[in-house]
């Protein structure tokens, strides 16, 4: 039986001053590091580069607003709270998220960091030849 459908052909496409581009990533070139790293490799290193950034305040007075937010919705819709008494009541929990926000997230970065200095540490004695006991 005959195929229905028409297999895609990938195209060439010109441009206007008549110079071909071809499909998919046409940004900068990776760089021989981006080429050697798998996609499952490049996003684990991105997400540690992340989470091994030091916290600030700004990230952690936006958390708190988010979670802020979150509570007086939930103070004004689920517990049918008026809005004059969940408005103090969700700015006195943004204030108090805030420090507290960025304290949990320094106690965990520096725990993070510490681990990671231990990981290289085991890393460095696990290459250097033993010494020889007499």
């Amino acid at each position: 039986m005959a195929q229905t459908k028409k297999k895609r052909r990938s195209k060439h496409r010109g441009n206007a001053a008549g110079v071909i581009e071809s499909r998919g990533r046409t940004g900068r070139p990776p760089s021989a590091a981006e080429r050697k790293l798998s996609d499952k490799e490049l996003a684990a290193q991105r997400r540690r580069e992340r989470m091994m950034r030091e916290p600030t305040w700004k990230s952690a007075s936006t958390r708190a607003a988010l979670a802020a937010v979150v509570f007086g919705v939930l103070l004004v819709l689920a517990f049918q709270t008026p809005i004059a008494q969940a408005v103090p009541l969700t700015a006195m929990v943004f204030l108090f998220y805030i420090p507290l926000g960025y304290y949990t997230d320094q106690f965990i970065y520096k725990r993070r960091v510490k681990s990671e200095a231990a990981k290289a540490g085991k890393a460095a004695t696990a290459t250097k030849p033993k010494a020889k006991v007499k």
